[in-house]
């Protein structure tokens, strides 16, 4: 459902909660208000939106705690238009093809990370070239991430597979 199909105010809202939850040029990034892209906002039985999709698959869903869950559609766009290193963390490439799988990643093959990574917050995992392999939470801390040897960095959700980032 694009804005003109009369959900507008819906997509505002979302905007406001992405710039909250991800910062300054997010809401635009994952939802964007000019580009004439047709969103499908699935609902709860209430009404309440549970998961926005586009054509290139899911963005994000909407947790009952308002904060989004990425998808690697939601991913890609966050990479694609946020600056360098925000909400990314980058892993070698050892452990690229596991991370693409939906495997986990680890502290011990986390390259670089967005400094201002929480536990619990939503990131792309991304490849030395941001190239995006995978979606997730984050269970450490950015400086966590960085020091430790072991232990889980990111719970991936959704890996992106064989797929291969396409330039639009």
């Amino acid at each position: 459902m694009s804005e003109a199909d009369g959900d507008g105010e819906t997509m505002a809202e979302l905007r406001t909660i992405a710039e909250y939850q991800f910062g300054a040029g997010a809401g635009e990034a994952l939802f964007p208000s000019d580009s004439g892209e047709s969103l499908t906002v699935h609902r709860s039985t209430s009404g309440r939106p549970r998961q926005i999709v586009a054509p290139g698959g899911r963005i994000v869903s909407y947790g009952t705690d308002g904060r989004f869950t990425l998808g690697v559609a939601g991913g890609r766009r966050l990479v694609d238009a946020l600056d360098r290193p925000t909400a990314r963390v980058v892993v070698g490439e050892e452990s690229e093809p596991f991370v693409r799988d939906g495997k986990n990643a680890f502290a011990k093959f986390v390259r670089a990370v967005d400094p201002d990574v929480r536990p619990g917050d939503e990131v792309a995992v991304v490849r030395g070239d941001d190239t995006v392999i995978a979606v997730g939470r984050a269970e450490l801390s950015a400086d966590a991430m960085a020091d430790f040897e072991t232990g889980m960095a990111v719970h991936v959700r959704d890996g992106a597979g064989d797929e291969k980032k396409t330039d639009d």
